[in-house]
Order: C-alpha cells, then structure tokens, then sequence
C-alpha cells in the first residue's frame, strides 16, 4: 500500500479473519441504516452505489475514498477496496490522489492475486505522472505483478526504474534482490538486499533472499548467521500473533 499503511511490506502476508468473521455484532434497527445501501463497517455509501450519472463531482471527497478504500484492506476485503480505490480515481481533483488511488487498487488486486489487474492499475499511476509522489511505489509493484503474471524481462526493469526514481525505497530494493537471485546475479542481488535492510525493511522475506544470495556465492558461515536471524524474527512475529 502507499505511505499512508507503512509497517508491513505491501506483499507481506497476513493471518486475515476466519469467514464468516465473528467480531462484528451489527444491529441494523439501532443503527437506522439500510445494510444494503450503507457499508456496515463505516458511515460511507458504498463504493458501487455512487452512479456517476447521478453523483456531482464536486460531492465526492477523493480522500475519503481512499481512507474507505485502505479500511476494507485493513479487513482483507480487497475486493470492495479496489472497487473504492477505482471511484477515489475518478472522482480526485488532482494528480496526487489520482496516482495514489491507482497504486492502492493495484495492490488491492495483487492481494487477490489478479496479476493482470494489479498491472493495469499501476500503469495508470504511472500514466498520471510518472514522476509523481507515489511513481516508486508503482513501479516496484508493478515490477511485482509483471514477475507474478510471467513477464519477467519488464518487470525487471519496472523493479529497476523503481530504485532509479526513490533510491530510498526499501520494498523497491527487495523486490529488485529478488529479482537479481533469480535470474542468478547474486553479487547484484546482495547489495540490493543490503539497501533494503538499511533503509529498514527488516522482515524475515529480505534475509531468506540475502542468505540465499550468500549461498551461492558460496559464504556459507554468513548465510547460516542470516538464516538464523530470519528464522528469530519469524519466531517473534509468531509469538505475537499467539499473544493477540
């Protein structure tokens, strides 16, 4: 996701809710809302209620959208988060919001692993400006679709335009170490993952590559000390979720 979520890299995986989740206790005759006019998880109208024939643009806040659309992700329900995402883009009154709100559904749709979709939407970031606030953030999940839907020549370059665009992206630099291992430049793949790290991406995914780079260069006692910091952080983040 953009700026607005920046903890968990965006192709990090969660535990997510057990369907039907449980949590939600709705009562519709207290709320005095209309369920199937009105999301239950907000006061918004739902994103495919808004008729663009019927809605002024004026009326409409981007911003919102977005906030409505980044509160569904936060509930994995992605595909009512694109769906917001997409209206947040039709409706922004400038490129900004435009090229964030694109960003924010492709990611949408790499959580519902719909490749082709993800890809589309960050091309039309891209489209809005390619040098605009949210351009790195676009192109490394670009980069990530294209990898994923089998067009592993351009999304190499999208991973390397990232970089190019926000020498200070640590998703960016991680995508691109990935990237490198697998196509067997591990020299390439090591320095990219170092940056990652020093821009502070320190999840267990960044040192499994690094440790797999060390491998094969054959520094063997470097790679055990990685994997073993990988298996402590993956150890702590399973302690926590036992803890919630």
């Amino acid at each position: 996701m953009t700026d607005r979520e920046p903890d968990d890299h965006r192709f990090s995986e969660g535990q997510g809710f057990d369907e039907p989740y449980e949590g939600f206790d709705l009562d519709p005759p207290e709320l005095d809302v209309d369920p199937s006019k009105v999301d239950p998880v907000d006061d918004h109208a739902l994103a495919d209620l808004l008729d663009d024939a019927n809605i002024v643009a004026d009326a409409v806040d981007a911003d919102d959208l977005i906030d409505v659309g980044l509160n569904y992700m936060g509930i994995n329900r992605h595909e009512q988060a694109a769906d917001a995402f997409e209206r947040a883009a039709r409706y922004a009154e400038d490129d900004v919001a435009e090229q964030e709100a694109w960003v924010n559904k492709g990611v949408a749709h790499a959580e519902m692993e719909e490749w082709d979709d993800a890809a589309s939407a960050h091309q039309e970031a891209l489209f809005v400006d390619e040098d605009g606030p949210f351009a790195a953030e676009a192109e490394t999940n670009l980069a990530y679709a294209l990898w994923e839907y089998g067009k592993t020549e351009e999304a190499y370059q999208h991973a390397e335009d990232a970089v190019r665009k926000d020498k200070r992206l640590p998703h960016g630099w991680y995508n691109l170490g990935f990237m490198e291992n697998e196509q067997g430049r591990h020299e390439q793949a090591l320095d990219a993952l170092d940056n990652a790290i020093r821009l502070g991406f320190k999840q267990a995914d960044v040192y499994e590559e690094k440790a797999r780079a060390l491998d094969e260069l054959g520094r063997e006692d470097e790679a055990a000390d990685v994997v073993e910091r990988a298996e402590d952080i993956r150890s702590r983040q399973e302690e926590r979720l036992v803890d919630q």
